[in-house]
């Protein structure tokens, strides 16, 4: 049964670019394998990139919306299906054949074969040109482009990945560099289509996604953080430990230190190839307790006879 990659994201058919990717990024996140494992899942999960891939693209979404799942196919020529199409329909006016079109005949299986029929017509129109029939000019292939979703951390770190290409069954194993962002594009030489008459390989162009991290976020090449830290640490200025890209770092609380404040630390945000590395801008949040306790209560009675009132300087 052909699948609806509509329905596969859960969007409208007429939906737009930003509803596809809100859809698309909500549907990774629940069923991307290090968050959500086991085989349904993944199997989900490929589905939703496949999806994506064919309709963030404007080209392929087109093709698709024309043609359905038969555009999906490896070396698919949409003027052939829409010659092919007015031919069939002319036959069917004609009494002479059905309205549609058969995809195993425009990628030419039964039908285009035998000298001087439908297949003749089609070769003469569709690249046999001057050649010799059955010996096909010689030529670069296609590029072929493809959609791939990486976690937040692989895309900073840089990763090494399998990736299956559409109508091909050796996958080709790719490194993904540090420092890969959202709408990355990566070109990987001589991994497209093969070309035709034994001609050079096209390219496969990887369009990069990231999928959003739950504590991290990036800024060109800067990364921010939302520390919490407890009243004490906060009053005193204690030393405290927090994540990088590079591992685990202490890090000092300046004493008295305000929710919302910032601190800055230099080269610890995206390294990349060729560039300084960007920092790590870490916020504090100043967290009180929750639990309902008279000492707790005490304590803040106390404390507040020692403050000033915060509002004191607010002006509109």
């Amino acid at each position: 049964m052909a699948r609806d990659l509509y329905a596969v994201l859960g969007v409208p058919r007429d939906g737009d670019e930003e509803t596809i990717k809100k859809a698309f990024r909500k549907l990774a996140m629940k069923y991307h394998p290090d968050k959500s494992p086991g085989k349904a899942n993944e199997q989900k999960f490929k589905e939703i990139n496949q999806a994506y891939e064919v309709l963030s693209d404007k080209q392929k979404r087109a093709l698709y919306d024309e043609f359905g799942e038969e555009s999906l196919s490896q070396g698919f020529d949409p003027e052939r299906a829409r010659a092919f199409r007015r031919y069939a329909g002319a036959r069917g006016a004609g009494g002479g054949g059905a309205p549609g079109f058969d995809v195993q005949e425009i990628f030419g299986g039964g039908g285009f074969g035998g000298s001087g029929g439908v297949g003749d017509l089609f070769g003469d129109l569709f690249g046999r040109g001057g050649a010799r029939r059955g010996q096909p000019a010689r030529g670069r292939g296609s590029d072929v482009e493809h959609h791939l979703t990486v976690d937040f951390n692989s895309a900073i770190r840089g990763t090494t990945i399998t990736v299956q290409r559409p109508g091909e069954g050796e996958p080709a194993t790719v490194r993904i560099p540090p420092g890969a962002h959202e709408g990355s594009r990566l070109r990987i030489r001589g991994q497209g289509s093969p070309g035709p008459g034994g001609g050079p390989a096209g390219d496969l162009i990887l369009h990069i996604h990231v999928t959003p991290h739950p504590f991290f976020r990036r800024e060109g090449d800067d990364l921010h953080l939302d520390v919490p830290i407890t009243v004490g640490e906060a009053y005193r200025g204690e030393k405290i430990r927090i994540p990088t890209p590079d591992g685990e770092v202490v890090l000092k609380v300046p004493p008295r230190t305000q929710t919302g404040q910032v601190m800055r630390l230099r080269g610890k945000g995206v390294a990349r190839k060729g560039k300084d590395a960007g920092d790590l801008y870490v916020r504090f949040l100043v967290h009180v307790p929750t639990n309902d306790d008279p000492e707790v209560e005490k304590a803040v009675e106390l404390l507040e006879k020692h403050m000033r009132d915060p509002r004191s300087d607010l002006r509109f």
